[in-house]
């Protein structure tokens, strides 16, 4: 019986929660709800269904269980919920600003807004999804720029939280980030808001401990078959599959990676640095003393 619950979970449980998300999000601004309410609570309630299946459908037994990264997971999440909150409307009215410098360059509003709004976040997914791969994968080939995105690779584990945990200042790149070409361009508040939805639920279920299983999907979506390689200990693995959501890029430019002959690895982390600190507070210093970090949390430390 729980095989036939964890085959309809892998095939069924990422399209049925982004079509419900998406869908019901539409529906909701459609009859007149708020865009910043719809997308706060459609991901809330997301994260929880996500957690609970974990639960009830886990991948890897031993990623249910704390590998004393918790606390740590949980105060990331909670600081960056606060740096998206100070950053996002920052990104915004700077993105703003330059709509408004383009509008009286070129006397019109760039973006198609009176296209279907599906055909508007396919468009904005593969345009944010430009600045994402860009600086995603700077962050893995710019050594400078490595110390800010590798707490995120030192989780020894994968499930829902590893979708926050993210250096505050990293996550600071990403997402407001790729939203500035959007706003600039002149797509409005449900689109935004979609795109931060969409985001949100493929982000925890890309990191989710939960057996997924999308065939032909994975040429489409950035999912957790593909993304498990991205946290492989071994460098030349983990330098592939950048997608925050779509795989289009990492297709495009040849960083699309997904072995046919194994399994992804269930010890993940950073090879080089196994000794990585667990702690928030250390987390959030790594950057700043990297060389001492490097010097302790390497094999031999």
């Amino acid at each position: 019986m729980r095989s036939v619950v964890e085959s309809l979970v892998a095939r069924t449980a990422f399209p049925f929660a982004m079509t419900a998300a998406v869908g019901g999000a539409i529906v909701w601004m459609n009859r007149g709800g708020a865009p910043d309410l719809v997308a706060g609570v459609v991901i809330l309630l997301s994260y929880l269904w996500i957690a609970l299946l974990e639960r009830l459908v886990p991948l890897h037994d031993e990623w249910l269980r704390s590998h004393g990264d918790l606390g740590a997971d949980i105060g990331l999440g909670l600081t960056n919920a606060v740096v998206n909150s100070i950053g996002q409307p920052l990104a915004i009215a700077v993105a703003v600003g330059l709509a408004t410098w383009l509008s009286t360059e070129y006397g019109t509003q760039l973006w198609p807004d009176q296209w279907p709004i599906l055909v508007q976040l396919v468009m904005a997914l593969l345009l944010g999804e430009l600045v994402e791969y860009s600086v995603h994968r700077a962050m893995h080939e710019v050594p400078f720029l490595w110390r800010f995105h590798a707490p995120h690779h030192s989780c020894e584990r994968l499930y829902w939280l590893n979708a926050l945990r993210f250096h505050p200042l990293d996550i600071l790149a990403v997402g407001p980030g790729k939203l500035i070409p959007l706003v600039m361009l002149g797509a409005d508040g449900p689109v935004i808001a979609l795109v931060g939805i969409f985001s949100a639920v493929h982000g925890v279920y890309q990191h989710a401990n939960l057996p997924c299983r999308l065939g032909p999907l994975n040429w489409i979506f950035s999912m957790a078959e593909l993304h498990r390689w991205h946290h492989s200990p071994v460098v030349k693995e983990a330098n592939h599959n950048y997608g925050g959501n779509l795989i289009f890029w990492d297709v495009v430019f040849g960083t699309r990676w997904l072995p046919e002959d194994r399994e992804s690895p269930v010890h993940i982390g950073i090879g080089d640095l196994p000794n990585f600190p667990r702690d928030y507070a250390s987390l959030l210093a790594a950057p700043f003393r990297w060389r001492t970090l490097v010097s302790r949390a390497g094999p031999t430390a």
